[in-house]
């Protein structure tokens, strides 16, 4: 289906060099491929959302406050791993 959308003179430039790269005339392809890719990942992070969510409340007080110490920890290190 062919439609019309607004894209900034870099990203059109960047799109044209992404589909030279590829052998291809114009750069529907680099588009159709990058929606896969974002629609694809934004399932993902949804599923992975539902999931964690169905988790709630499976850890014990003790198993929480453990691990919370260790992400604090980590979070607070983390330019150093």
């Amino acid at each position: 289906m062919r439609t019309t959308i607004e894209i900034s003179n870099k990203h059109r430039s960047i799109l044209v060099s992404l589909a030279a790269q590829k052998g291809l005339r114009g750069y529907s392809g680099v588009i159709r491929e990058a929606l896969d890719f974002y629609i694809a990942h934004q399932t993902n992070v949804a599923d992975a959302k539902r999931d964690i969510l169905k988790m709630k409340g499976s850890w014990k007080p003790k198993e929480t406050k453990k691990f919370r110490s260790k992400l604090t920890e980590l979070r607070e290190n983390w330019k150093q791993l």
